[in-house]
C-alpha cells in the first residue's frame, strides 16, 4: 500500500531527487506553490505533506490538514521552528524532520538526495506504523504510532 503525500515549495531542479528515493514506493505530488490557507486544499486525499521552512505551517493550516485527514508533516530541514507542534499534538498529526545535513551556505547534490531519502524513509517508516528515532520530533510520545 503506497503512502499519499503532497510536497509544497517543490523546485524543480528538487524532483529529480525525490524520485530517486522514492522509487515508485508512495504516491506525491509535487507542487511548487507553498503550504498556506490558500492551497492547503492540495492535501485534500492525502496522509502527508512534505513541506519547507518557507511553508506556512501553523495552528490554522494545522487545522485545516487535519479536517483533510492529514496524518504526517514531513520538515525537509533539520529545523521545525515553523510548524506549530502543539497544534499538530492536539490533532494526533506526527511529525518529522531531516535529522542533520551538511552545513555550508549552498546545499550539495549529496544533501539534497540525503534530504529526500530521509523523507521518503520517514513516509517507509510511518507507513509501517514505526518510530523515526532520532528525525522524530512529535509534541507527544512518539514511540508507539497508530493510525487512528
Amino acid at each position: 500500500m503506497r503512502m499519499k503525500a503532497v510536497a509544497y515549495s517543490i523546485k524543480p531542479f528538487e524532483k529529480e531527487f525525490l524520485a530517486k528515493a522514492n522509487q515508485k514506493k508512495h504516491d506525491i505530488t509535487l507542487i511548487s506553490n507553498s503550504l498556506s490557507l490558500d492551497t492547503v486544499v492540495f492535501s485534500e486525499g492525502k496522509k502527508a505533506v512534505i513541506v519547507l521552512t518557507t511553508d506556512d505551517v501553523s495552528a490554522p493550516v494545522i487545522e485545516k490538514l487535519a479536517k483533510l485527514g492529514i496524518k504526517f508533516i514531513i520538515a525537509g530541514s533539520v529545523g521545525t521552528d515553523h510548524i506549530d507542534k502543539e497544534a499538530a499534538a492536539s490533532y494526533n498529526i506526527k511529525i518529522a524532520n531531516v535529522p542533520s545535513y551538511s552545513c555550508q551556505p549552498d546545499l550539495t547534490n549529496a544533501d539534497l538526495q540525503e534530504t529526500a531519502n530521509q523523507t521518503i524513509k520517514s513516509l517507509d517508516l510511518w507507513q509501517q506504523n514505526r518510530c523515526l528515532g532520532d528525525a522524530c520530533i512529535c509534541a507527544r510520545n512518539c514511540d508507539l504510532y497508530n493510525n487512528d
